[in-house]
């Protein structure tokens, strides 16, 4: 008798254990979300990623123009001086 309450009080913290982790990791809807609903998201965040991306290439390429710019600028101002 005493080792059927100690496994199935070793199961019960294992069952608990488990439900608290799938609690943490996929939050309190987790039996109701479905691929689909998965997929989306997946899709969601792969296009915010690239837009982000995007705007990290867009704004790298204007503070190199800008650098151009600048440069062009100095050299044209040195040889007027000259």
């Amino acid at each position: 008798m005493a080792k059927d309450y100690d496994s199935q009080l070793l199961e019960s913290v294992s069952v608990r254990r488990r439900r608290m982790r799938d609690a943490l990791l996929f939050g309190v809807g987790r039996v109701r979300r479905t691929a689909d609903e998965r997929l989306g998201k997946t899709f969601a965040g792969l296009a915010v990623a690239a837009v982000l991306c995007a705007g990290c290439v867009g704004w790298s390429f204007i503070q190199h123009t800008l650098a151009q710019q600048k440069a062009q600028q100095k050299q044209q101002q040195q040889q007027q001086q000259r």
